[in-house]
């Protein structure tokens, strides 16, 4: 027999093994039952659906409704719409009444988009009549809990962009076929129309740009904002716009610090062209006679809006049948210059002689009354009561950029030239050809 210390002694690390292997076990399951909750709580969170923003329409919770999708027939009206949608007559005169502040249900249009918003139990009722006026403005007529009628705009976000063309046809046509939205076709010429004539664009000129662009649903362009800098390429020459406030006003300056902003528009009127020049001496089209011709003529469709070159009075407001002028309207500027135009099928809404007009101020819109062959504008300017060439005029800048401010231009010049040095830098591989 041995004695018990020496028993202990040799059974004492057979024990201690056997101890130290059931609390490694005991670890390993542990770590087991612990993993084991957390991945099912990580399943169970993979398993639950993402929260879908389209249950949302302007605030309204659309997931628990049934919503339609329509347009407005020809001849419809608001009364007829609600009524096929159980809307009683009271309460759709009702409607009318609180919508006045807000829009004219009068002004419903055939073909404008809708959507009624119905509850989904068994009665389906109709709880939101929403009328689309544009891409981002609606009319909300909410009957959900008390009638309300108001105005709901979806959500634009405004992205810088940075674009630019080679001109083979026309800038319009450049700008529609690398798909950049049309409207900044219309914002360079009213930026550029003191400096250059966008009737006498020239293949191989160019233009650079530096814009914001409005967006709805991120994808949908809605308009223009403000453009930050530009170049035009003209006959091989660069005309820059450069943004910059003086007295809290914006205007566009040239490199040189000279106004773009002239007493004088360049044309009085958007993308046409011109048929018929200045001259002494021209085949009159429909008296077959050759007489002075001084004037320009602008060939553009009828009902194409005419706008005053500058501001003044208007000093003449008829229809010249002697000269063959047609309705005609004449705008004097100051003591020296003076506007006509001629052949207008129509003056606009309210003009009279006598009135006020600034620049750019709608005059009438282009048709063929008198002498004519067909819809045009013959556009005339006199100075000190004679006849001179439009296209040669010259004209000076309206507001110069005053000394004090020389040096905080020189410091935004520098910066907007900059942002659009990339652009200018690979200019000669990105230009493509508009089609014809």
């Amino acid at each position: 027999m041995y004695p018990m210390k020496q028993v202990f002694r040799l059974l004492s690390p057979l024990i201690l093994m056997l101890m130290l292997l059931l609390a490694a076990s005991a670890c390993r399951h542990n770590n087991k039952a612990d993993k084991k909750p957390k991945d099912t709580q990580q399943a169970t969170e993979q398993e639950l659906p993402p929260e879908d923003p389209a249950r949302y329409f302007l605030g309204i919770r659309t997931d628990t409704l049934h919503m339609q999708h329509g347009k407005v027939p020809r001849g419809g009206s608001l009364s007829l719409l609600l009524g096929n949608m159980g809307i009683s007559p009271l309460t759709i005169d009702e409607c009318a009444k609180r919508a006045k502040p807000v829009f004219n249900v009068r002004h419903l249009q055939a073909g404008k988009p809708y959507l009624s918003l119905n509850s989904k139990d068994s009665i389906n009722s109709l709880k939101y009549f929403i009328y689309q006026e544009n891409t981002t403005d609606f009319v909300v007529f909410d009957f959900a809990d008390s009638l309300q009628v108001y105005r709901a705009q979806k959500e634009i976000s405004t992205k810088t962009q940075l674009a630019e063309g080679e001109i083979y046809h026309s800038l319009w046509m450049s700008m529609k076929n690398r798909g950049y939205n049309i409207n900044l076709a219309l914002a360079l010429s009213d930026i550029y129309a003191w400096q250059l004539d966008f009737f006498g664009i020239q293949a191989g000129d160019s233009y650079r740009v530096l814009y914001e662009e409005q967006f709805v649903d991120d994808s949908v362009s809605v308009g223009i904002g403000k453009i930050h800098g530009a170049v035009f390429t003209h006959a091989g020459r660069d005309y820059y716009a450069i943004p910059f406030v003086q007295d809290g006003y914006r205007d566009f300056f040239d490199d040189r610090g000279v106004n773009l902003r002239k007493a004088f528009l360049k044309a009085p009127l958007r993308y046409s062209r011109i048929s018929s020049r200045y001259s002494h001496s021209r085949m009159h089209p429909v008296l077959r006679i050759r007489r002075p011709h001084h004037g320009v003529d602008y060939a553009a469709p009828a009902g194409t809006p005419v706008y005053s070159i500058g501001a003044g009075t208007v000093i003449k407001k008829a229809y010249q049948s002697g000269g063959g002028g047609g309705n005609y309207v004449s705008v004097k500027h100051n003591s020296s210059y003076t506007s006509s135009y001629m052949h207008l099928r129509g003056f606009a809404k309210g003009l009279t002689v006598g009135q006020k007009v600034s620049q750019g101020d709608l005059l009438g819109y282009v048709g063929s009354t008198g002498l004519s062959t067909g819809p045009h504008l013959d556009f005339r300017v006199y100075r000190n009561g004679s006849p001179i060439d439009p296209l040669k005029m010259e004209s000076p800048p309206s507001t110069p950029l005053k000394p004090e401010y020389k040096d905080s231009f020189e410091l935004v010049k520098l910066e907007i030239m900059q942002q659009l040095q990339p652009l200018l830098a690979n200019s000669d591989t990105t230009h493509t050809q508009d089609v014809f």
